[in-house]
């Protein structure tokens, strides 16, 4: 989220904290799907500007709310994104990040039995809406989870 604020404009600080805490409530939440973001906003109210709970309520179709602002599609496409990058890493030989190549993630996509709960249409719908290519999105998300990945076990 840090990655596509610099490069759409927006608030580095801001985008990634939402990025970190839009799935607050996913424990909560599972059982009624309906509700996640919804409640994640509601535990952030007066701690985030309107326009991050805007985004966090949003990104998840289920709750009824949508939004097209810069934020909320950022939000959108690096939650899918992420995605397809981690199943790639997962299936690289040493399942780390490190290994991956956009060459690979482009590859992936075009995959539709690979990590099939990642929506290409949905990752190509934001994107464009973003103005962004496919592999300027793969790039620049891979690029910010690299320093990460061993946080995320990758």
């Amino acid at each position: 989220m840090r990655k596509l604020a610099e490069r759409l404009g927006g608030n580095p600080e801001l985008w990634g904290l939402v990025g970190l805490l839009h799935d607050l409530d996913y424990e909560e939440t599972r059982e009624n799907f309906r509700l996640h973001g919804v409640k994640a906003a509601e535990r952030l109210e007066g701690k985030l500007p309107e326009e991050a709970l805007e985004a966090i309520r949003a990104h998840n179709e289920l709750t009824g709310y949508s939004s097209d602002s810069k934020l909320t599609l950022a939000l959108k496409v690096a939650d899918r994104v992420s995605g397809l990058i981690i199943a790639t890493a997962l299936v690289m030989p040493n399942k780390r990040l490190e290994e991956v190549k956009i060459s690979s993630l482009k590859k992936k996509f075009k995959q539709k039995d690979f990590a099939r709960s990642v929506n290409r249409e949905e990752i190509l719908t934001f994107a464009g809406k973003l103005k962004l290519g496919l592999e300027e999105l793969l790039a620049l998300s891979l690029e910010a989870l690299k320093p990460i990945g061993g946080e995320l076990g990758l």
